[in-house]
């Protein structure tokens, strides 16, 4: 076989073509701080709207467990990419954990899983964003514009924004986290000192026959629950992303994921119980703007609309940090070649500018395709907040998968921070996961979502059949995979050179096959 060509579990890999990696550079510019901000900017805006939709499938009390099973599923999910993430430090996330656990057709299906949830989280988040500042703007100056106006004006801003660079889009996540925590804890304030909240209002939802008004629908539907529920936290897991933009991901990344997730509980629990006690669980279930009826309520339409600009900040923050996960998903599935290779390139500023434009022309055109299909009815952010929902589901189970066979095939491998929930908190977490798949699966409003996961996944993996899986590059997540676990850190190692010629002239098969004993 050539020196510049690899064969590997049926994918071949050729040798990058000179100057490739240096047209796809990121920048260091995240600490600590940065990465809390992101994590949080990412999820914060589930705290605005979303959630409320669980309230309308199982109750107050359905959506108070399904909350509670979540704390459980997420404190396993982000203890163990954080072992992976700082044995892997590098832009990959799920996919690189899925490549090295399970090979090629492996890091493609969690990968595609995650740019699916990125994606679609990215649309959900324009259109709540699109809602709220349609609100604002019909409140205080009596405009209104078509959604899919605002929608193209959402995704034309966030693109300047993350495009500016990473410094730029780290400071931004901090400061914007910042506002939208001080934001809700304004509004737990005005709930409770204003007596506008009420305890009886939180089972103010008519219990079917039988059942009682904790469950008003009985105890199955906290299945469909626990998919908006997912909503408080979802996102929290894009921080490996990160992880070639961070002066020390080995370090950093387990720690803000330790606080952000402390953060988003504490958010998470007053807006649930707050909102909903304002508002009422009945018509909370099937509020659109569920934070701003709930300024209404408390301050009326022309203040709350004011406070809404305040609130909008919220939703923006998860606009750019979500932007921010598909762009780097997109950018690492692309660098090494599982996507085309056009759309890793990083340019002058060093950020995958075209991998974000692309991402948003597909949620743009998910958006209008929804909208058209079943707008009528008011369903379109619903619909598409269940493919993000499922695409993050598929993405958690196939991580979790990941971490128990790295555990052990990869004994050999470095892992500086090790979780320490170990095997039971993936195994937990894989559980959950699977018991959300099944709830989609069972609930028959959730069917357009998976017609539409089922239709990518199809056109996708033929691709990658015919195609894809012949054109592969030794990207840094690939050289971890193929080497056992004993290369593929780019800050140590840098990219290509001497590694990827080892792994070429068959050195990191030998070495793949040590590291597994």
């Amino acid at each position: 076989m050539a020196k510049d060509t690899l064969k590997v579990s049926g994918a071949t890999y050729t040798a990058a073509e000179s100057g490739y990696f240096e047209k796809r550079k990121l920048k260091r510019a995240a600490g600590v701080w940065g990465l809390w901000g992101l994590a949080v900017g990412a999820v914060i805006s589930g705290d605005f709207s979303g959630w409320n939709f669980g309230i309308d499938a199982a109750g107050f009390g359905g959506m108070l467990i399904a909350f509670a099973v979540l704390i459980v599923m997420y404190y396993g999910l982000i203890f163990s990419i954080g072992e992976m993430a700082a044995a892997m430090p590098h832009t990959g996330g799920a996919y690189s954990f899925g490549r090295a656990a399970m090979g090629p057709w492996g890091g493609f299906i969690t990968g595609l899983a995650e740019t699916v949830e990125y994606v679609a989280t990215t649309a959900v988040i324009v259109f709540f964003s699109a809602s709220y500042a349609n609100g604002i703007t019909s409140e205080l100056l009596g405009v209104s514009l078509p959604s899919w106006v605002w929608w193209l004006i959402l995704y034309a801003l966030f693109i300047a924004l993350n495009t500016a660079g990473a410094a730029i889009s780290f400071k931004f996540a901090i400061i914007v986290s910042i506002i939208s925590i001080a934001i809700i804890l304004l509004f737990s304030a005005m709930a409770i000192f204003s007596g506008a909240f009420s305890w009886d209002a939180l089972w103010n939802i008519a219990p079917d026959a039988g059942q009682t008004s904790f469950l008003p629908h009985g105890p199955l539907p906290i299945l469909f629950a626990l998919p908006f529920a997912m909503w408080f936290f979802l996102g929290i897991e894009e921080l490996p992303l990160a992880a070639e933009e961070s002066h020390n991901p080995v370090r950093d990344i387990p720690r803000a994921g330790l606080w952000a997730r402390g953060t988003l509980i504490v958010t998470g629990l007053l807006v649930l119980f707050l909102n909903t006690g304002v508002l009422g669980a009945d018509e909370m279930g099937v509020a659109g703007e569920p934070l701003l009826d709930g300024f209404r309520v408390i301050v009326g339409d022309q203040l709350a609309a004011v406070l809404a600009l305040f609130a909008l900040i919220g939703l923006f923050a998860s606009l750019q940090g979500i932007m921010f996960a598909y762009g780097r998903n997109m950018y690492s599935l692309s660098r090494a070649g599982y996507y085309p290779k056009f759309l890793s390139l990083t340019g002058k500023r060093q950020t995958p500018w075209i991998a974000l434009l692309a991402g948003a022309l597909i949620g743009f055109f998910a958006l209008v395709l929804v909208d058209v299909l079943g707008g009528a009815d008011g369903v379109a952010g619903a619909i598409v907040l269940n493919i993000a929902v499922w695409g993050a589901v598929l993405a958690y189970f196939m991580q979790m998968v990941s971490f128990i066979i790295l555990r052990r095939t990869f004994p050999n491998a470095k892992r500086p921070y090790r979780s320490p929930w170990g095997l039971f908190g993936a195994w937990a977490a894989a559980i959950i996961a699977a018991m959300i798949f099944v709830g989609f699966l069972l609930n028959e409003t959730f069917q357009p979502a998976i017609v539409a996961i089922v239709v990518v996944y199809v056109v996708a993996l033929l691709v990658f059949w015919f195609y894809g899986r012949h054109h592969l590059v030794l990207s840094p997540e690939e050289e971890y995979a193929i080497s056992g676990g004993l290369h593929g850190d780019p800050e140590s190692e840098g990219y290509g050179g001497e590694v990827e010629d080892e792994l070429l002239a068959g050195d990191g098969r030998a070495g793949a096959q040590d590291a597994t004993k």
